[in-house]
């Protein structure tokens, strides 16, 4: 069975503004991923066919139109398939959705994972990104995300075994 997860915010700007950030997303000038999750790196330039990721998170991009969609590929850790993505959405002209999308079938025992450490992880990081992203083009989050003792725990035990 497949999981969909999808975290979306509209932001109050041209979709050109909001595609900038997707962009720059592994870089050095990257304003979307939250900088204080381990940061999400490219071997190259956001292309096609370029490896990258983030923490134990591995995948390849397979899309990417420029300013409008990238979509990653998972290739580790083992036992996750599936993809993620950013899109930008145009609803007027002047307001833009930024949409992340995650469809992951979790084979075996990763079911267990992606419930209890994967999916809260996920979740906390890519709403801190959406919050990244409305404070990079507005200068404010309206109503930012907080993270819950849980996340919090798991985000320790985390960076304890990276050390």
């Amino acid at each position: 069975m497949a999981v969909l997860n999808v975290h979306e915010r509209t932001l109050p700007v041209p979709p050109a503004e909001v595609g900038v950030l997707i962009d720059s997303l592994g870089g050095e000038e990257d304003r979307l991923w939250p900088p204080d999750w381990p940061p999400v790196r490219f071997e190259g330039p956001l292309a096609v066919g370029v490896p990258g990721g983030h923490g134990p998170v591995r995948y390849v991009v397979s899309h990417y139109v420029p300013g409008r969609w990238v979509r990653f590929r998972f290739t580790g850790p083992r036992g996750f398939e599936g993809f993620h993505e950013f899109s930008v959405e145009c609803l007027d002209g002047r307001r833009t959705v930024l949409r992340n999308t995650l469809v992951v079938r979790p084979r075996g025992v990763r079911w267990l994972a992606w419930v209890l450490v994967v999916r809260p992880l996920h979740d906390a990081a890519f709403r801190r990104s959406l919050d990244c992203a409305e404070r990079a083009l507005t200068g404010r989050v309206a109503h930012p995300v907080r993270e819950n003792r849980y996340v919090r725990l798991l985000r320790a035990a985390a960076a304890r075994r990276a050390v």
